[in-house]
């Protein structure tokens, strides 16, 4: 008696199938949209302050060369982010958190739509300009591509944090 007691009390309680692969894609989801977030926080609150601040034509050569690199990673970084959280609510279908994953995955998906329509257009021109080819209108763009990523930052925020909501 004794020793089934000691067995029962130590043994582990089971757990459904497949869970500790659904805990492992929950947390590689919340950990690549939280760094994915915390490089476009920086790009809205540090760096682009950085690059206003240069002398002469240092800023926008820097904006330029910042929309050449982050434009080749942020698609799959922004499109994967909605892929692995959709099969997040899948997989944990039925789960306390599945309500936030969903509200998390439709900001991620307005965070995609606003890129597409409203960002990539601007840093698709911008990425390519050069103190000798510039439009006059250049600084107005520049600004424009700023206020819109504002707001993507507060969305893609707003989606991490339901994200994280739904771990707990």
């Amino acid at each position: 008696m004794l020793a089934s007691y000691t067995r029962s009390s130590t043994a582990r309680p089971p757990h459904p199938k497949g869970s500790s692969m659904l805990n492992a894609l929950k947390v590689f989801t919340t950990v690549e949209v939280g760094i994915m977030v915390g490089v476009e926080f920086a790009v809205a609150v540090i760096l682009n302050r950085i690059f206003k601040a240069l002398p002469g034509d240092s800023g926008q050569l820097g904006r330029a060369h910042g929309g050449r690199m982050l434009g080749a990673v942020m698609p799959f970084w922004y499109i994967g982010s909605v892929v692995l959280a959709t099969a997040w609510a899948i997989t944990g279908w039925g789960d306390h958190g599945a309500g936030l994953v969903v509200a998390g995955i439709a900001l991620l998906v307005v965070s995609v739509l606003m890129s597409i329509l409203l960002l990539v257009p601007i840093n698709n021109r911008s990425k390519t300009w050069t103190p000798e080819n510039r439009p006059e209108d250049w600084q107005d763009q520049s600004d424009r591509w700023d206020r819109y990523h504002y707001v993507r930052v507060a969305v893609i925020v707003a989606a991490f944090a339901l994200l994280v909501t739904a771990l707990v």
